[in-house]
């Protein structure tokens, strides 16, 4: 028979784009990845949230390239939404600022992953091949009372 057997451990809902790396780009991939979230069904706090990390990655992308891809797989059974923001040039891999020293208040940027850092629960980033990198930032909700 030719049936698609699906993936163990696959999310439910993934939702992937392609765009173009302007602040344009960066503010669609955030509006996106709320409509998505929102016409999923999403809580409005990991909605919030995952907003919040989309646009400081979207931002980063801009810097990194001619395009960027944005994924969200989110599985609503498990509370879980993964955001991949994937890129070109992955010789140039994110650093948060170190918290030890204090922030300089004329410095204009740095503080966009220690921001992807405190909302998600875990973020990382990978190779893209042939020759880019994704980060990828894991968002979960809280186990109800």
């Amino acid at each position: 028979m030719n049936h698609a057997t699906p993936h163990v451990g696959t999310p439910a809902d993934t939702f992937t784009q392609l765009l173009s790396s302007t602040r344009r780009g960066a503010r669609l991939a955030r509006l996106l990845a709320v409509t998505e979230l929102r016409s999923r069904g999403a809580s409005h706090d990991l909605t919030e949230r995952a907003e919040l990390v989309v646009a400081e990655l979207a931002a980063n992308a801009v810097l990194h390239g001619h395009c960027f891809r944005l994924t969200l797989a989110h599985d609503p059974t498990a509370g879980r939404l993964r955001v991949e923001v994937s890129d070109a040039l992955g010789d140039l891999r994110p650093l948060p600022r170190p918290t030890a020293t204090a922030p300089d208040a004329l410095h204009t940027g740095g503080r966009g992953l220690t921001l992807v850092a405190a909302l998600a629960d875990h973020w990382d980033c990978v190779p893209y091949p042939p020759s880019g990198k994704t980060v990828r930032a894991l968002l979960t909700t809280p186990a109800e009372a």
